[in-house]
């Protein structure tokens, strides 16, 4: 995925943990562990606002764009059911 979440590098420079921030916020402690550790596919707007209230910073603080090259071939391992990244190889 291009998209990185942050949330983790944001939540120690702020010295939060994760119990306190989902109470600030407003979500579930399980929901905002997902946000934090990357495994989530969306997040909603008025999540993101309540986070970047919470913690003081802008969404792209938290959102970090990489390109990922390699997408297309990843893609074709993971739908196959290879989830070792090391594994992959181009052909």
């Amino acid at each position: 995925m291009a998209i990185i979440l942050r949330l983790d590098r944001v939540m120690a420079d702020r010295k939060i943990n994760l119990k306190d921030l989902s109470e600030q916020v407003g979500i579930a402690n399980v929901n905002l562990s997902k946000i934090k550790t990357g495994k989530v596919s969306a997040i909603r707007f008025s999540t993101l606002n309540a986070i970047c209230k919470a913690l003081d910073c802008q969404p792209g603080d938290i959102l970090e764009y990489q390109e990922d090259e390699d997408w297309f071939v990843k893609l074709v391992y993971i739908r196959a059911g290879e989830t070792n990244e090391s594994s992959l190889s181009v052909i």
